[in-house]
């Protein structure tokens, strides 16, 4: 048996090819659950990667910042609960840069023997706390919404309203763009719910316009009832932001990564048989371990070379992956004697 193992980091470019749908619902599909993978992309090493997280955090957090101070001044003198929405959404998504960006820095850190696998996780514990910030918004948004559907209230300087709402959703279109552009080129959930976060707050803001539009056309009640739209547009993007958080959670990984690595194995000359493979997330760095089957007549030294080559394929092939340990085992009959060694261990 040989056990090889592999964790650095590679600038090489990486891809794989998968399906992907078209059409119409597949585009509007994209706009609130972008692909995590692109056969373009490229994986930066691991300081890298977390360097242009916590760049893409703080531009955004000016922006967003901006964004939400000029949209309260409005609110003030404008009364309108719509707006009023969209402005606490605005403020919840710029203070979730906070916790991401402490999330990058702990990133950083090596690993410890406490924390063998490093602090990556950190990043998907404040995808967590992104995914409560995209509730409290909906509970807050819809809240207003019903109280001034019971209470109206008259909306004051329409045509500023239509201004602020126009900046809101250009600003927040502007960091949305640029943060799942990020998330998806290092890999992090966690900023790519956050860019999304930033989408609906976008697509809230045009919603806004739409609410001040109806009370020029004599429909007062417009503002409230887009407030509830809000809302509803809020819980469709919390749906998908939460799923994706929790699979992180969970060591989910797409399909066509686990095919993706089975492949570049099977392609390894030696190779006779993949016997297990694992993948997992440790923030947006990803980790395999596998067993492979070779020949039994293999030295130690020619096994060893070829877990490690094994290792490089599996680095180049397999996009985002960071670290590998490979197995190696002798196939067939001998090898199944090895392994009944530790069959009563299994569960």
């Amino acid at each position: 048996m040989n056990d090889s193992r592999s964790g650095h980091g590679h600038g090489h470019g990486h891809g794989h090819g998968h399906g992907h749908r078209t059409g119409v619902r597949a585009a509007v599909a994209s706009v609130f659950r972008p692909h995590s993978h692109d056969a373009a992309d490229s994986v930066d090493a691991e300081l890298e990667a977390s360097a242009d997280g916590i760049r893409a955090l703080w531009i955004s957090l000016v922006v967003l910042l901006v964004t939400a101070l000029a949209q309260a001044v409005v609110v003030a003198v404008s009364g309108s609960v719509a707006l009023l929405a969209d402005t606490i959404h605005n403020f919840s998504d710029a203070l979730t840069a906070v916790p991401l960006w402490i999330a990058f820095v702990l990133g950083r850190r090596a690993a410890t023997r406490r924390y063998t696998y490093g602090f990556g996780r950190a990043e998907d514990l404040a995808g967590v706390f992104i995914v409560a910030m995209i509730a409290l918004s909906a509970v807050v948004a819809g809240y207003e919404s019903v109280r001034r559907l019971l209470d109206p209230q008259p909306l004051q300087n329409v045509g500023v309203v239509l201004a602020a709402g126009v900046i809101g959703f250009a600003g927040n279109e502007l960091v949305a763009v640029y943060r799942i552009r990020v998330g998806r080129r290092i890999g992090s959930a966690a900023l790519v719910a956050d860019g999304l976060h930033a989408r609906t707050d976008g697509f809230t803001s045009l919603a806004v316009v739409a609410g001040a539009l109806g009370v020029l056309a004599g429909f007062p009640l417009a503002d409230p009832i887009v407030g509830l739209l809000i809302t509803v547009a809020i819980l469709v993007v919390l749906r998908g932001a939460a799923r994706d958080i929790y699979r992180r959670l969970m060591d989910a990984v797409e399909p066509e990564l686990v095919d993706a690595a089975e492949a570049a194995l099977r392609e390894v000359p030696g190779v006779l048989d993949v016997e297990s493979l694992r993948l997992r997330w440790i923030g947006h760095r990803l980790r395999a371990e596998t067993s492979v089957a070779v020949d039994p007549g293999l030295s130690v030294v020619d096994a060893h070379a070829l877990a490690v080559r094994a290792q490089h394929r599996l680095l180049h092939d397999v996009p985002r992956l960071t670290a590998a340990s490979v197995h190696v085992s002798p196939a067939g009959e001998l090898g199944a004697a090895h392994h009944a060694e530790l069959a009563h261990h299994r569960g």
